[in-house]
């Protein structure tokens, strides 16, 4: 059976809340919610979601290797921006680094657990499957 996840800017944008029976839940997705939950009720709800997750083994936690690699992408893809604008370093938008650097987290524990990337955040996550061999479909095709 093919497994999925759905990155964070998907769920929320299409306010998710029913998953099919082959998904998946990124704890680093979770972490995203959590922190920009609405209100406390908010967070307990997906702290339970968490819990849930983690209880039947179908949560996706980053291993130590798992970082590695992210931190690995994470440096080809500013590498390669710099080549692009010979030489220098082009700043980017506010969070987005850091935008970057959970979504390179989420594909490389999504690569470990063989799972597809549910995206509406197609360039990012194209530019890292560039370096990081993750399954990825643009959510426009999934749902």
């Amino acid at each position: 059976m093919q497994f999925f996840t759905i990155d964070t800017s998907t769920i929320i944008s299409r306010k998710l809340s029913d998953y099919p029976d082959n998904f998946l839940f990124s704890a680093v997705v979770l972490m995203e919610l959590m922190a920009s939950a609405a209100d406390d009720s908010e967070r307990k709800v997906y702290e339970n979601v968490y819990k849930a997750y983690a209880k039947d083994n179908s949560l996706i936690t980053p291993t130590d290797e798992d970082w590695l690699m992210a931190s690995k992408v994470l440096y080809w893809l500013a590498h390669g921006r710099k080549r692009d604008a010979n030489g220098k370093f082009p700043k980017l938008k506010p969070g987005a680094s850091q935008r970057m650097a959970l979504d390179a987290l989420i594909a490389s524990s999504s690569r470990r657990w063989k799972t597809t990337v549910v995206t509406d955040n197609w360039d990012d996550f194209r530019a890292i499957q560039r370096y990081c061999n993750v399954k990825i479909v643009r959510a426009s095709e999934f749902f």
